[in-house]
């Protein structure tokens, strides 16, 4: 048995554990307190006797659950119980999300006859609802003349919302109900003379920074700095422009994906220049392909050469989808319009013990992608093999846990693959839904360990990788996705063999989240081959190639 966590082993198979319970519990109940719940369809009454049993209760048979240590041992490990996971095995259709229903408040007030003017009159809580709910928008644009104050045209169309100075001479909008406000600006089917009033026009959202830019192919993202931030250093924010509005997935593009993807590239090797005092273009403008190319070969020149940037980790994130529930937490994003964040971290952090007057030493700073860092270290020291080329084996290498072979029912977990990068289900999945994008190696050979290892080539299949995995997950119906980055450290110390990673992780509506999940336990109620099928399906739908 290992004494690393893992389910990857070098033989290129995929090992879980299989709990079949069989106990028996003494009983020690003092009373038994029988009532009536009401009655049975066939008019015969029903009771809670089966909840006051006499003697010790014996469980023969319950259902089996799967245990499936995470490849990577710090994100805990994955429960499936077998009889959830056996009604999905044939039917991967039925791994999805129902659409929305359709939802008018000023529709229903109309049809019964009454004043439509009641909707103003609704408490907040009701108004919350229906600002994140509804689907007509009639019900929207009167939300949103309730959270603030517009100015428009001789249209009556918004252009700009009323501003005033505060007490410390900063401008603020107006805005009545700030959760109504940002509730309503993010509803998809809010006219767009609205959105770019309230939050989509560069200044509406505050004074943050147009430090980069990407108009091409009828796309268009602006690079937003957002200054004092929770990342120290300030990090930055690529958003859709306001006239490339995409609320969904459906909306979204490959040529957004790429001028996303684009602003993080080009973000990170100037300041990766800058660092290594490497020249680099001056002018205001976008880097063509070949000057990125250019100068990520010069950067990568000297960290061959045993340099290490004061800065050397990427850090890179996107939080897909908004919501807010009536009592007013916010459940995911904070803007529904498509965005990506990214930011770099410095090698070292100052370190104290007692106050901040005096620093005694560094200490190490957190990137997330130092603990896969971690595995593959630990990993080659217990078995004397590669981590990562394990792992590919046993994803190539997948068999059901089911015990049904490949010709009853398909065993694959990979989506889609090319030369570059590979797409596919992860045999643990933290969430039920997670997907991982694995970078494999560039034109020469060279592994992928963080974007700056990736040449033209690479990025296009990264950026197209991530474009695949949102798509498949927003055809089985996932309105909440978070997709973050496990990158190397820019450093030649760096372990050389350390792949770049993607997690894809969708918030589905039953699984908020709770102590199981802080306690790294993760519940799943389908096997990640039939999951694996259900995102075929989807990419096949979307026209994309799949494995």
């Amino acid at each position: 048995m290992m004494k690393l966590r893992t389910c990857v082993r070098p033989d290129g198979k995929f090992v879980f554990g299989i709990h079949k319970p069989a106990y028996t519990v003494e009983n020690y109940r003092n009373k038994t307190v029988l009532n009536e719940l009401g009655q049975l369809d066939s008019g015969a009454s029903y009771s809670n006797d089966a909840n006051y049993p006499e003697g010790p209760v014996v469980v023969e048979g319950a259902d089996w659950i799967y245990e499936i240590p995470n490849p990577f041992s710090f994100r805990g490990s994955t429960y499936i119980d077998k009889e959830w996971a056996e009604a999905n095995v044939n039917n991967p259709e039925r791994i999805c999300l129902a659409p929305r229903d359709e939802l008018s408040f000023t529709s229903l007030l109309q049809d019964e006859g009454m004043e439509t003017s009641l909707l103003e009159k609704l408490p907040a809580p009701l108004l919350l609802t229906l600002a994140t709910t509804s689907t007509d928008p009639n019900d929207l644009t009167r939300l949103a003349e309730i959270s603030c104050d517009f100015v428009k045209d001789t249209q009556n169309i918004p252009t700009g919302l009323f501003y005033k100075k505060d007490t410390n001479s900063r401008v603020r909008s107006i805005i009545h109900n700030h959760p109504l406000f940002e509730a309503v600006a993010n509803n998809p089917v809010l006219p767009e003379s609205y959105k770019k009033a309230m939050v989509l026009r560069p200044g509406a959202q505050g004074n943050s920074e147009i430090v980069g830019e990407y108009q091409k192919d009828n796309s268009h993202v602006y690079e937003y700095l957002r200054r004092n931030s929770y990342i120290a250093n300030g990090h930055y924010a690529a958003n859709m422009a306001d006239d490339a509005i995409r609320y969904s997935i459906d909306q979204l593009t490959l040529a957004d994906i790429k001028g996303l993807r684009q602003l993080y590239y080009q973000r990170t090797f100037l300041r990766l220049a800058d660092y290594l005092a490497i020249s680099s273009p001056t002018k205001q403008v976008q880097l063509s392909t070949s000057d990125l190319e250019s100068l990520r070969i010069k950067i990568r020149t000297k960290i061959q050469s045993g340099l290490t940037p004061e800065f050397s980790s990427t850090l890179w994130g996107w939080n897909f989808g908004f919501d807010f529930a009536p009592t007013g937490y916010r459940l995911h994003a904070s803007h529904q319009q498509i965005h990506q964040q990214y930011a770099m971290l410095p090698e070292t952090v100052e370190q104290f013990t007692d106050d901040c007057s005096a620093c005694s030493e560094t200490m190490k700073s957190f990137g997330c992608g130092d603990m896969v860092a971690e595995v593959i270290t630990d990993y080659n020291k217990e078995t004397d093999s590669d981590f990562f080329s394990d792992y590919l084996h046993c994803i190539r290498n997948n068999v059901r846990m089911d015990g049904r072979k490949a010709e009853e029912l398909q065993s694959s977990l990979i989506l889609w693959e090319d030369e570059h990068a590979i797409l596919f289900v992860p045999k643990a999945q933290t969430s039920q839904w997670e997907l991982q994008l694995m970078a494999l190696q560039n034109s020469d050979g060279k592994i992928i360990g963080n974007i700056l290892d990736a040449d033209s080539s690479a990025r296009d299949s990264l950026n197209y990788g991530i474009f695949a995995a949102q798509k498949a997950l927003a055809g089985l119906g996932a309105r909440m996705v978070t997709s973050i980055e496990y990158p190397k450290r820019i450093s030649s110390e760096a372990p050389d063999k350390q792949h770049l990673l993607y997690s894809f992780l969708p918030r589905l509506p039953e699984s908020p989240g709770a102590f199981s999940e802080a306690q790294l336990r993760y519940i799943n109620g389908h096997y990640p081959e039939d999951f694996a099928a259900a995102c075929r399906l989807q990419l096949t739908k979307a026209g994309i190639n799949v494995q």
